[in-house]
């Protein structure tokens, strides 16, 4: 009797698959040119280590200084080491039948192979994985802005740290290989055929348009992807063009919905920047003006949410797209507008309802939270306009950061409702609590940025000089640099009086888009900013939310403490 295999069990299932994975320490950069100094390799499957291979390699010739302080490994180390011609035959009988994983493979299969064909060994054609194209594939930018064996190390929480030395870096990326196999495992791949059809090689049509990145600069920048007709397919930054833009025409761009965009493709402009921050807003406001069909993110920066009160004699919260002053936000979705909503109703206490209450006789029925004591019927002309306000203003005053008794008193509700051990409850209104203290503190520290006429930040360029921004009322409106050499006043003189003049707006960001506003904070809050010129002082309200960042930050360790206890 057969017995019929399931989905994951066609093809090779990667719990039976051998991997080798390995790692080479290198003379240099050029499989032609440059030597072996090291290779260390482990053998796994089904999650398992089954073997190991390391060895130092004599190179043969000379390692450069600059080499030997990355890898640690010196012309003492190597003397006396077994030469390649050894150490290749014993490696490739240790991966012989198995897959060969490396962090980058292109370069550590290409020194293997031109290995192979210098020492006259036939190169066996196994199937590759590389785990950076895998992490591409994975990995949303966002998670993983770098796909570095390090910063994936970081990421993941491997127990090996990566060193540059071959056999350490080869274990750290067994690591990294099964958590990218984990998460490959929730979309369907369960086999090698899977995997292997799951990171796509570079199309012929895909190969040719590397001209399109021809003319391009290395420079910082904007670069858009043009159809043809003229339509902008794609709006992205790069702190090198030229080498980003290539990118999209090489294996390394495995995402389906880009590659499809470079098969329309026909040309590619670019835009200099002097630095990353004036690139990030320009792709904002690119990504605004030409909503691209390609890009998925940023497309509609004025389609944020605000919470309001309205304007009546009895006012209410109301979820908006247009802020006005004393607005909170923005949110980036009316959900989050509207946990926020709940979180200051269980703080505050405004009508839920939305009826129109007149500011006199008003002679509505009570609703069931008058019974239940959260409204004090208004509508029913059980409250004054005076008696009411206090609730209107205690919101006021929470969003502008004057006063946090709101706060204080959700906290004195969750620890109520857990000693009376209705910990569901509890929960429940913490994480409503910690989301409303997060969007108060980002609210006001854009506001408090967006409130001034004018500020420039320097920051150093790593290199002796300066990049430069000019802020109106949280909008970048002059950026630059003044090069290693160069006297910097007289450049931020210069772009100071080159400034784009901002009028400002209505609301608390005074018409600036929050995610450019944003995008100004954080390059500003970076560690080495200094604040060249700040034409008034730039504060923060005393009881501001940012005071409550070490409550939010416990209990989003509860939260996850309790997720993991399998609740």
């Amino acid at each position: 009797m057969t017995t019929q295999l399931t989905f994951d069990e066609l093809g090779t299932p990667l719990r039976e698959t051998t991997f080798v994975v390995f790692d080479l320490e290198t003379t240099g950069g050029r499989a032609d040119g440059d030597a072996i100094t090291e290779i260390g390799a482990v053998k796994v499957r089904g999650g398992r280590v089954i073997g190991e291979f390391g060895t130092l390699v004599d190179p043969e010739r000379g390692i450069p200084p600059q080499v030997v302080a990355l890898t640690g490994i010196t012309q003492m180390m190597v003397t006396g080491a077994p030469r390649l011609s050894t150490v290749l035959p014993a490696f490739l009988e240790f991966a012989a039948g198995a897959v060969l994983v490396a962090h980058n493979s292109g370069f550590d299969v290409g020194f293997v192979k031109a290995a192979c064909a210098r020492l006259g060994y036939t190169w066996p054609k196994p199937t590759v994985v590389c785990t950076v194209k895998l992490a591409r594939r994975v990995l949303s930018r966002d998670e993983a802005p770098s796909c570095r064996l390090s910063a994936l190390a970081h990421l993941f929480g491997v127990s090996v740290q990566p060193n540059h030395r071959a056999l350490i870096d080869a274990r750290a990326t067994v690591e990294v290989l099964h958590h990218l196999l984990e998460r490959v495992g929730s979309v369907g791949v369960h086999s090698l055929e899977e995997l292997v059809a799951y990171l796509p090689e570079v199309t012929p049509a895909q190969r040719r348009k590397r001209t399109l990145a021809s003319h391009l600069p290395s420079t910082p920048g904007v670069y858009l992807f043009r159809g043809p007709s003229e339509e902008v397919l794609y709006v992205g930054t790069a702190s090198d063009l030229r080498r980003r833009v290539r990118q999209y025409f090489t294996a390394s761009e495995g995402r389906k919905r880009l590659r499809e965009m470079v098969a329309l493709a026909v040309r590619v402009d670019a835009v200099e920047c002097s630095h990353s921050l004036e690139a990030e807003v320009r792709e904002l406001r690119l990504l605004t003006a030409h909503k691209p069909a390609y890009n998925r993110r940023s497309k509609n920066q004025g389609q944020a949410w605000w919470l309001v009160l309205t304007d009546e004699a009895f006012p209410r919260l109301s979820v908006v797209r247009t802020p006005r002053d004393g607005a909170l936000g923005p949110f980036r979705s009316r959900r989050l507008a509207e946990t926020a909503l709940e979180a200051v109703l269980e703080a505050v206490p405004l009508r839920a309802c939305s009826i129109r209450i007149p500011a006199r006789n008003a002679s509505a029925t009570p609703c069931a939270l008058f019974e239940l004591g959260r409204c004090k019927a208004p509508c029913a002309g059980r409250q004054s306009v005076d008696e009411y306000s206090p609730a209107a203003s205690a919101f006021r005053r929470l969003v502008a950061g004057a006063d946090v008794a709101p706060l204080r008193e959700l906290t004195a509700q969750i620890d109520a409702l857990a000693l009376a051990h209705r910990f569901e409850d509890a929960a429940a209104r913490r994480d409503r609590m910690s989301s409303l203290v997060r969007s108060l503190d980002r609210a006001q520290r854009l506001a408090g940025l967006a409130a001034l006429p004018e500020l420039v930040a320097a920051r150093p360029d790593g290199s002796g000089g300066w990049e430069f921004a000019v802020v109106r009322h949280g909008r970048l409106a002059s950026a630059g640099v003044a090069r290693r050499g160069t006297r910097p006043m007289p450049v931020v003189d210069a772009l100071v009086a080159s400034a784009e003049t901002v009028v400002p707006g209505e609301g608390p960001l005074f018409g600036a888009p929050a995610e450019e506003v944003g995008v100004v904070l954080r390059w500003i809050d970076r560690p080495g900013t200094r604040l060249v010129h700040c034409d008034r002082p730039w504060t923060s309200p005393a009881s501001a939310a940012g005071a409550w960042r070490d409550w939010v930050a416990r209990a989003e360790a509860g939260r996850d403490q309790y997720r993991m206890a399998g609740h």
